[in-house]
C-alpha cells in the first residue's frame, strides 16, 4: 500500500507545534494568527517570538513548492456514517497537456511534483532533495484529506484544494471549528493567511481587521493581497449525536466573489 498524502503528516506535525499554545488556552486572535504563521516544524518551537518574526535563515531550509491549478477535494458521509475525504488532481490546468483519444480523459501531470536539481523556482527556491526523481519514489504533496473520529465516532471531514495552500486553509478550518467552536461555516469564512517565504497572503476578498494587519505588521510580516486562485476547503461537520450533516465549501477562484452557503442533508 503506497503511504498516505505527506500533507496529513505536515498536519499532525503542526499541531504538535501548536500543542504547547493550546494547553496555556492563548491560541486564539491576533497573537494565535502570528504563531500559527510561525509555526513550521517541531524543531523550530524555540525559535518562535510572540513579538517579532524573523529573517528565512533563521528557521528551516526553505524550497520551492508545487503551484497547483488543477485539483478537486471532495468529503462524502452517507447514511452510515460512512466517510470518506478525497483529493485529487491533474496538477496543472489541463494536466500533462495530452489527452487520452479513447477515452477523452486528460492525463495528469504528476511528475511536476518531483523537484530537478538544476532548475530553481520562480521565487528564487532551490528545489528540496528530498524530492528529486528517483525510482520507486512518490512525489511530495500538499494534499491533506482528513477524517476526525472521536471515541470512533465520526466527527468531521475536512480538505481542500490549492497547492502549498492547502496546509494553512485546512489547519485553519480545523482550529477555527475544533479548538475555537466555530459553526462549520463560521469556520470556513472566517480570515485566513497563507505564511510563504516570510509573506503572509490573504485573500482579497477575505479582509483581515485593521487591528489583526496592524498586529501582524509589528511582529514582522509583511502583508500581501493575492488574487490568483487560492485554496477551496470543505468541511462537513458530523456530529454522532444527530443525523444531520452541515456541509460547507467556499469557492475562491480568480476574480470570483460568491461563495457558496451552507446547505444541510438530513438522513
Amino acid at each position: 500500500m503506497w503511504p498516505p498524502a505527506c500533507g496529513t503528516t505536515g498536519f499532525a506535525m503542526i499541531m504538535n507545534v501548536l500543542e504547547r499554545y493550546m494547553k496555556v488556552k492563548v491560541t486564539d486572535e491576533n497573537l494565535g494568527l502570528h504563531r500559527l504563521i510561525e509555526s513550521y516544524a517541531e524543531t523550530i518551537q524555540n525559535k518562535i517570538s510572540d513579538n517579532t518574526t524573523f529573517p528565512p535563515e533563521n528557521y528551516l531550509n526553505t524550497y520551492n513548492q508545487l503551484e497547483d491549478q488543477g485539483t478537486t477535494h471532495f468529503c462524502v458521509v452517507d447514511k452510515d456514517r460512512n466517510a470518506v475525504s478525497m483529493t485529487t488532481t491533474v496538477n496543472y490546468a489541463f494536466g500533462s497537456g495530452f489527452m487520452s483519444p479513447s477515452t477523452g480523459i486528460i492525463l495528469n501531470g504528476q511528475m511536476e511534483d518531483f523537484a530537478v536539481p538544476t532548475l530553481v523556482s520562480s521565487y528564487s527556491l532551490p528545489p528540496a532533495p528530498t524530492n528529486y526523481i528517483s525510482p520507486k519514489k512518490r512525489a511530495l504533496s500538499s494534499m491533506m484529506p482528513l477524517i476526525i473520529t472521536k471515541d470512533n465516532d465520526l466527527v468531521g471531514v475536512i480538505g481542500a484544494s490549492g497547492g502549498p495552500y492547502i496546509f494553512p486553509a485546512v489547519i485553519q478550518v480545523f482550529l477555527n471549528h475544533f479548538i475555537f467552536k466555530m459553526s462549520p461555516l463560521e469556520a470556513v469564512q472566517r480570515p485566513r493567511v497563507y505564511p510563504k517565504d516570510m509573506t503572509v497572503y490573504n485573500g482579497d476578498h477575505i479582509k483581515l481587521t485593521e487591528e489583526t494587519r496592524e498586529f501582524l505588521k509589528a511582529r514582522g510580516h509583511e502583508l500581501v493581497k493575492y488574487q490568483m486562485h487560492l485554496q477551496v476547503p470543505d468541511a462537513p461537520d458530523a456530529p454522532s449525536s444527530v443525523r444531520c450533516t452541515r456541509c460547507v465549501s467556499l469557492c475562491q477562484m480568480y476574480q470570483m466573489r460568491h461563495q457558496r452557503q451552507m446547505y444541510k442533508m438530513h438522513h
